[in-house]
């Protein structure tokens, strides 16, 4: 039972704390870009901050993609923070803005992914179970990260690609695209979990997380290693 409760919270740590950081810079990635493009309102309420207390929610930033990422070995993750309020109408050119405020998050989560590879090379300093240990928690930022920066452009409202999508279409096309975000994430829940279920009990493959994030991930996780000399 002990050896089970060690696995267990040896198993933990190595997720868990990727997790954190790489949501917790997302989050605050968004809110110092909307400070710096006339937007303060993440910054009065201390969200432009490396603090992880500010933006975790219990819930959706540990135990859930925890739980995910455990379930099915490191290949899907689901999970949320508390949102970074921005007012957009502050923003100096809101349209424009919106776009650059949206990409701030998966851009500091491909930052995140570049530095795990990079530290990667020196692992060969450390010893024993540290090595080990450090070592995990690196691949799996490198795999989180990626995962977080995919997942979360999917051109799909409250999603940062749906973010976005929105400054970039058409006043026409983006109003009614907009409204989407009240049941985005039902739209996802229904796209993650209910159509595979359905594709299994009628034989076909309606895995849609697996074509539009499981393997563009793992296409980018080799391109990274690749790009930082760790594959040949």
């Amino acid at each position: 039972m002990d050896m089970d409760v060690t696995a267990i919270a040896y198993t933990t740590s190595i997720w868990v704390l990727p997790v954190v950081i790489a949501v917790t810079l997302h989050e605050a990635a968004h809110g110092w870009v909307a400070w710096r493009l006339g937007d303060d309102t993440a910054f009065q309420q201390g969200r432009v901050t490396f603090n992880p207390l500010k933006h975790i929610d219990l819930f959706g930033t540990i135990l859930l993609p925890a739980l995910l990422l455990l379930g099915s070995g490191g290949r899907m993750m689901l999970g949320f923070a508390k949102p970074v309020p921005v007012n957009f109408a502050r923003l100096n050119n809101p349209r424009r803005d919106m776009v650059l405020v949206a990409l701030a998050g998966p851009a500091s989560n491909l930052l995140i992914a570049a530095a795990a590879t990079a530290l990667l090379h020196a692992t060969v300093y450390l010893e024993g179970d540290l090595r080990q240990w450090v070592t995990l928690n690196l691949v799996n930022a490198l795999r989180i990260n990626l995962l977080l920066c995919v997942f979360n452009m999917i051109p799909l409202p409250p999603l940062d690609g749906g973010r976005v999508a929105v400054g970039l279409l058409p006043t026409s096309l983006a109003v009614p695209f907009a409204r989407l975000e009240r049941v985005g994430f039902i739209i996802l829940l229904v796209a993650l979990f209910l159509l595979p279920y359905l594709g299994e009990k009628i034989g076909f493959d309606l895995n849609i997380f697996h074509w539009l994030v499981a393997a563009p991930t793992e296409y980018l996780m080799t391109v990274f290693l690749t790009i930082f000399g760790l594959l040949g």
